[in-house]
């Protein structure tokens, strides 16, 4: 049996007060998709089995290069974000499975399995971290890890991500993302070719490991911590890793890890049309790699992306990838905008759902650029909150889920059990 951290009658106590207001609002919408030929419980259903990851990471407070101001109850441990993920769970029936980040995350395979059990969650993709130095290890990572001049580094690093593969295997994940912070800030500092040939190598030991049924996801990022030059810098040399490597490897999508005017819409395009798109990491930016909640900056990019994805479930057999947030929560309670987030996410695929497929080719085929663009716009600007609401009330989730999170008073609970962590160092928990 499933246990519940939020009392489920907090959450029918909330939907009671909202539920006439919400199924007159459901039907409603429905009549005026059903004259623009769409079924809004077909959107909903589809909507209902969308999932993303929560990053285990997420829920603690995150931080910049100049400091970190922890919020009340922060997560003690793995096991502790665990409780704090089945919440988001709980109320949004959108995010049923957590990633781990090794070795932050790191403890007994089975004892998280069982964690994770009590509240009917899995683990999504494993992730490495060879960009910051774990206490203990022989080598240090400040000059690069998997593309390190330093054969011994290498080995270091290749040896870290086989580890992340077996813990893996034991807890029922599928996945290993890679993303390495290695490159250079001086010109002249590194041989680009002998970096990304080391890199390449380093790989190649890394994807053998792989169980038959896994996948690699390779990450890229066009700066930072690296500022002159980064060893997996764009989609382009992501893609050439993921071919290089082989049928199991895939390039993952960072939306915050490209520059302010790039058309990612049009990356992820590219990547599904070659085989090559294997998933995301949702956030949103202003300038870089801010990481801010999905959606708070560009709702309409989040949008496009999603159309490219519908349009490209409509176009390729076995099209699966990956979905998860990957977000930095300076100023907010971590469980509120990862809620809000999973929410924001599933909008932008229902609107990509009720685009007109056919006036959209139609329009395309005859050079009628307003045409199409408004095919576009009329979906983005329906609101499909109804939708939401009704496919989170169904499963037994929240039709409002800031005002019930709030009014179960968790954060409040768990401050009272969790101490408080001192405020000062930079980074993410």
């Amino acid at each position: 049996m499933t246990e519940h951290i939020i009392d489920p009658s907090t959450i029918e106590a909330e939907n009671a007060r909202r539920a006439a207001d919400l199924h007159v609002d459901y039907d409603t919408l429905g009549e005026r998709l059903d004259r623009r030929g769409i079924s809004i419980d077909a959107i909903k259903d589809k909507v209902a089995a969308f999932s993303v990851a929560v990053p285990s990471w997420g829920v603690g407070t995150g931080g910049t290069r100049f400091a970190r101001f922890p919020g009340k109850g922060e997560p003690r441990d793995i096991f502790d974000k665990i409780e704090d993920c089945a919440v988001i769970a709980q109320l949004t029936q959108a995010t049923k499975t957590v990633s781990l980040h090794i070795p932050w995350d790191k403890a007994d395979p089975n004892r998280l399995k069982q964690a994770a059990s009590r509240f009917n969650l899995g683990f999504d993709a494993m992730n490495s971290n060879t960009f910051a130095d774990a206490a203990g290890q022989m080598q240090s990572y400040k000059f690069g890890s998997l593309s390190a001049s330093d054969r011994a580094t290498r080995e270091q690093a290749i040896e870290h991500n086989l580890e992340c593969i077996e813990i893996g295997k034991t807890i029922g994940s599928k996945a290993l993302t890679v993303w390495i912070g290695d490159g250079s800030n001086f010109p002249g500092q590194t041989n680009f070719a002998d970096q990304f040939g080391h890199y390449l190598d380093a790989m190649k030991s890394i994807y053998a490991a792989l169980p038959d049924d896994w996948r690699l996801y390779t990450e890229h990022k066009m700066y930072e911590p690296a500022f002159y030059s980064t060893v997996v810098q764009d989609w382009g040399t992501n893609y050439l890793i993921a071919k290089e490597l082989g049928d199991k490897a895939y390039c993952l999508v960072d939306l915050g890890h490209h520059a302010p005017n790039v058309n990612i819409e049009m990356i992820v395009s590219r990547l599904a049309q070659f085989g090559k798109l294997g998933g995301f990491h949702f956030n949103d930016s202003k300038y870089g790699d801010d990481d801010l909640d999905a959606g708070a900056i560009d709702p309409y990019r989040l949008f496009l992306v999603f159309n490219e994805l519908v349009d490209a479930e409509n176009r390729y057999d076995d099209f699966h990838p990956a979905h998860m947030l990957d977000q930095s929560h300076n100023v907010t309670d971590p469980i509120e905008s990862l809620m809000l987030s999973a929410a924001d996410v599933q909008r932008a695929y229902a609107q990509a759902l009720l685009v007109d497929r056919m006036g959209l080719k139609a329009a395309q085929q005859g050079n009628d650029a307003l045409a199409a663009t408004q095919a576009l716009r009329l979906a983005y600007r329906t609101d499909v909150e109804p939708i939401l609401a009704m496919a989170r009330m169904e499963q037994g989730g929240a039709i409002d889920l800031l005002a019930t999170y709030r009014a179960s008073g968790y954060r409040a609970k768990v401050a009272e059990i969790r101490p408080e962590i001192a405020a000062g160092s930079s980074g993410i928990v």
